[in-house]
């Protein structure tokens, strides 16, 4: 029985409700109006308008590239077609780091051009400050740790993080932190289930997860990953709902037949 079924518009307590009585949170990304408007309908309560567009959506290598306005255009291409959905953009990379005046000023322009709901940014202890200007004025603020993918060249791997038990012991005072400081949730991204059910219990805002179990309060994939329309990426934690690949690239070969062979269009499609 889902909580959330009748609500109108997904908010932050909305989010705090569902935690409070043990309705799982659902998350997926998007990066244009199409695919978020079938999202929305879905009933899907959060879409994240991810930097993994870098990759998904322009070919990049990593999150690195993608600017401030390009993650505002897909933001504001998100927001026209969501009605339900709670809608959090990226912060990309050097965009908050290490000058909270900078985050603040990239935050307003997300909330302002794009129209989004809230921000998500990578990190805890080394971001605080920034968090804390952001949260100042009023924007509500998702966190994530673990495997925190604008890090990469430091990381030098996306493996598995928090294994070791300093690792781990860190993530667990930067968790406690980022719900100190305001946030009103967490993304924990691949780090082992054990650990990351522990901080959804210590916490009381909600801990979604991608790589992180099946304990914490929610769970987010990449839509392209999730429908197949991606094929390299085939990490542990996927699970691949669709062969959109294929199936596209079918028809498409099916069209391409069609329109050679004169049997597209026919004289029903013609006027």
């Amino acid at each position: 029985m889902s909580v959330n079924k009748d609500i109108k518009r997904v908010t932050t307590h909305v989010l705090q409700e569902m935690k409070s009585r043990g309705e799982k949170i659902t998350m997926l990304t998007a990066y244009d109006f199409s695919m978020a408007r079938i999202l929305d309908e879905a009933g899907v309560d959060i879409l994240l308008v991810g930097d993994s567009a870098s990759n998904v959506m322009a070919g990049h290598e990593t999150t690195l590239p993608i600017t401030l306005d390009q993650m505002i255009y897909h933001g504001a291409s998100v927001v026209r077609a969501v009605r339900r959905a709670l809608i959090v953009v990226d912060l990309p990379f050097g965009s908050y780091q290490g000058n909270s005046r900078t985050a603040l000023d990239s935050t307003i322009r997300i909330m302002k051009e794009a129209g989004a709901h809230a921000i998500k940014l990578e990190g805890g202890a080394e971001v605080q400050e920034s968090i804390k200007r952001i949260l100042s004025a009023g924007v509500p603020v998702m966190g994530h740790l673990g495997l925190t993918p604008q890090s990469i060249y430091k990381f030098g791997t996306y493996t598995v993080r928090a294994k070791e038990e300093a690792e781990a012991e860190k993530l667990l005072e930067d968790a406690e932190l980022l719900q100190e400081l305001g946030c009103f949730a967490l993304v924990l991204e691949k780090i082992p289930a054990k650990l990351a059910k522990k901080v959804a219990e210590k916490l009381w805002i909600p801990v979604i997860g991608i790589g992180a179990g099946g304990g914490v309060d929610g769970q987010v994939l990449v839509t392209h990953d999730m429908l197949g329309i991606t094929k390299d990426f085939q990490p542990r934690f996927l699970r691949r709902y669709l062969d959109l690949f294929d199936a596209i690239k079918g028809a498409v070969n099916q069209y391409i037949e069609d329109v050679r062979s004169r049997d597209f269009p026919n004289k029903k499609e013609q006027y």
